[in-house]
């Protein structure tokens, strides 16, 4: 692994999601925006995420994630974490599912992706291939339910 393409930053002082984590969201960078695209993740608090937000978007508000495209090979995710543990119930969502997915929304816009069906759709299957499973890799899909260790059902 290119340690160089892909960072991640802590701003805050809150602890982060671990290792598991963190080797998802590369396993997203490098099949959205390809290996050779370098990625800076930074993860700020909600007086920064305003202060950037009102700089580049003129919006007065914390916000969840912000995307700045550096160039076409390079580019930077912010995310606060504050404002993502708040939101995550809205979207029936934890906080790793929620931030998950505003990852997979980033990359999409750093691939230059803009609010629309396509996007929508592009990021629920990225969603569905990467979170769609519980903590054990199991999947959560009701209709594709199988035992793992054989056996019949007891009624």
């Amino acid at each position: 692994m290119d340690l160089e393409k892909f960072s991640i930053v802590n701003k805050t002082k809150g602890k982060l999601p671990g290792l598991p984590f963190v080797n998802i969201i590369r396993k997203i960078k490098d099949d959205i925006l390809g290996k050779d695209y370098s990625l800076s993740i930074v993860f700020v608090d909600e007086k920064k995420s305003q202060e950037v937000n009102r700089t580049y978007r003129q919006k007065d508000n914390s916000t969840n994630i912000l995307s700045f495209p550096l160039n076409k090979k390079e580019g930077e995710i912010l995310l606060c974490p504050a404002v993502i543990k708040r939101e995550a119930p809205n979207f029936d969502k934890n906080f790793e599912g929620w931030l998950g997915f505003l990852v997979i929304h980033g990359a999409l816009h750093l691939k230059g992706m803009e609010h629309n069906d396509r996007m929508e759709k592009t990021e629920k299957k990225y969603d569905k291939k990467y979170f769609d499973r519980n903590r054990y890799g199991i999947s959560n899909d009701k209709n594709n339910r199988r035992r793992i260790f054989g056996g019949r059902n007891k009624s």
